[in-house]
């Protein structure tokens, strides 16, 4: 099944979130041998700590003296691996609707395919830390008529574009790295726009770049877009003003804007669950939010005493994980809790020999 298949997907619960905290719910839903499908509107797991601080350095985890968001989202990954969570990139959860059967299905949306999905489960944990990551528009009336044609928010490769002129508008590692690397194919004049000549990448990229203007093979210009033009049914040009005001319009065949990503609460707003300053509003035990099925950890919720912290996320998905199980199996007693360093049977799962 592709993600642009519209056949439902049943499965046991469904993960809203790929961040450090939806990981670790992943996990603990593992134990319980409980099956997890993961949404994220982000291209990769992670979230903000990935997303906007991959390299900074985490100190406040238990017995970890120092790791960065990177290593800690992959150690996290590799530790869920035995459980096999099936992972939708890309996409953001739009709909909710409760199934006569008492299942919730969810509707994605997914700018990179033609339909989103429809994902059915019992149990719905929401892990979108302060929202959904999107990106940062353009924010000129009537721009988004070329969006997925000539206009994109994302990084693209040879692969997705023909030869010709591209613009590129943003001056992170993301956006010093797609200029790179089309300037270094040798197929595309290449332009590359941001507020001002220091960017936030690291050394090694920006010292590619500065390579590439000294060699005359692309070219910067520092200013903000102002404006564009149309010719027809085509997207031409991209107006820019520098800082004393004077513009020069930048022609284009391809317009890549990379200005960073923003989160917002997005569909979830509209969901009817109860909030409290745009937050979920969870009872502390099982981390349920008023909708029977529907639990929230991490950034996203919030209760008396609520700490906004890492160590905290761990803890509420632990207990969210236990307060689903009536949910997830009607009827059963509760499992005995059991240790993973000495249940033969947790081990078995995370394939311990």
């Amino acid at each position: 099944m592709t993600d642009a298949d519209t056949t439902p997907i049943d499965t046991d619960a469904v993960v809203i979130g790929a961040g450090p905290v939806g990981l670790y719910q992943v996990f603990q839903l593992g134990l319980l041998e409980v099956r997890a499908h993961v949404i994220d509107a982000l291209p990769r797991a992670g979230g903000q700590l990935v997303e906007l601080y991959p390299d900074k350095p985490i100190y406040d985890l238990p017995g970890i003296a120092a790791c960065t968001g990177r290593q800690l989202s992959d150690a996290l990954l590799a530790q869920i691996a035995p459980f096999q969570p099936v992972f939708h990139f890309r996409h953001e959860a739009q709909t909710l609707r409760r199934l006569p059967d008492g299942r919730w299905e969810i509707g994605t949306r997914a700018p990179d395919a033609t339909e989103g999905m429809r994902l059915r489960a019992r149990a719905l944990f929401i892990a979108a830390g302060v929202g959904a990551f999107a990106p940062k528009r353009l924010k000129f009336p009537g721009i988004q008529a070329w969006e997925g044609r000539q206009l994109f928010y994302r990084a693209l490769t040879e692969a997705d574009l023909p030869a010709g002129r591209v613009l590129i508008v943003g001056g992170g590692q993301a956006a010093l790295a797609c200029a790179v690397a089309l300037a270094e194919s040798g197929r595309y004049a290449v332009t590359l726009t941001y507020r001002r000549n220091q960017f936030q990448a690291d050394a090694a990229t920006v010292a590619r770049w500065c390579d590439l203007q000294a060699q005359g093979r692309a070219q910067f210009i520092a200013g903000l877009p102002v404006g564009f033009d149309a010719e027809g049914e085509r997207l031409a040009a991209l107006r820019i003003s520098d800082h004393a005001g004077v513009e020069q319009r930048v022609a284009l065949d391809a317009l890549i804007v990379l200005q960073g990503i923003s989160p917002r609460l997005g569909p979830i707003a509209d969901w009817g669950l109860a909030l409290e300053r745009k937050q979920l509003a969870v009872d502390a035990e099982r981390f349920a939010t008023d909708a029977p099925g529907i639990f929230a950890v991490g950034d996203i919720n919030t209760y008396p005493g609520k700490k906004k912290l890492l160590v905290c996320g761990f803890h509420e998905a632990v207990l969210a994980a236990w307060g689903a199980l009536p949910v997830l199996f009607p009827g059963q007693p509760e499992p005995p809790l059991q240790y993973t360093t000495s249940s033969t049977h947790l081990q078995a799962l995370l394939g311990v020999s």
